[in-house]
């Protein structure tokens, strides 16, 4: 005797007589974790990133994480997963934050300010003070072609104009300013621009 093929009508449950709906599916392994859990893995990103926003990030990006296993069955603490793969993506976060300076724009000036470490302002103002006390011992018509060049964004044409001087001295003028900035700077004669 032969059972007949279950039909459409066996997976759909009536309401009254008129409504089919079709039988609720029972919820996923990940769906639960989801409704259960949600709410305590964004607080708990949160808390490590300071935001809510990127702690949403961080979460959805673990639920895809978790969702692209291919054998979740064999791991027996699905929560812990989650909330491990969390942390380390949120402290991959943190990690790059400290890595990348910060930029800020100042709207009314149009300026970049940039976050740097302590090191790298110390660096950058060492550097300063030797670009300065280099280009204070340079002859005055080096240092203005110099300036007016780099700084002003003239060409030699212009340069010399101003200056009333030929372009031939001007480009004489640059070499030199240039030529002692990179020996005060410790640079290799041969790194030209």
């Amino acid at each position: 005797m032969s059972t007949p093929a279950p039909s459409a009508a066996d997976s759909v449950e009536t309401v009254g007589r008129e409504s089919p709906l079709p039988r609720a599916k029972p919820p996923t392994d990940v769906e639960q974790l989801y409704r259960l859990h949600n709410d305590a893995l964004l607080r708990f990103v949160s808390a490590k990133l300071g935001s809510l926003q990127e702690a949403k990030e961080v979460a959805q990006e673990a639920y895809v994480r978790l969702l692209g296993l291919e054998h979740r069955e064999a791991i027996s603490y699905l929560r812990a997963f989650l909330f491990k793969t969390a942390s380390n993506l949120a402290m991959d976060r943190l990690r790059a934050r400290r890595s990348t300076p910060v930029i800020v724009t100042d709207a009314k000036e149009g300026l970049l300010i940039c976050d740097l470490s302590p090191e790298r302002n110390v660096a950058g103002e060492q550097m300063v003070g030797v670009l300065n006390q280099a280009l204070s011992e340079l002859p005055s018509k080096c240092r203005q072609v110099l300036l007016l060049h780099r700084i002003e964004g003239m060409s030699r044409t212009e340069i010399a104009l101003r200056m009333d001087l030929g372009e031939r001295m001007v480009r004489l003028y640059m070499a030199r300013a240039l030529e002692h900035l990179r020996a005060r700077l410790g640079e290799p004669r041969n790194s030209r621009e």
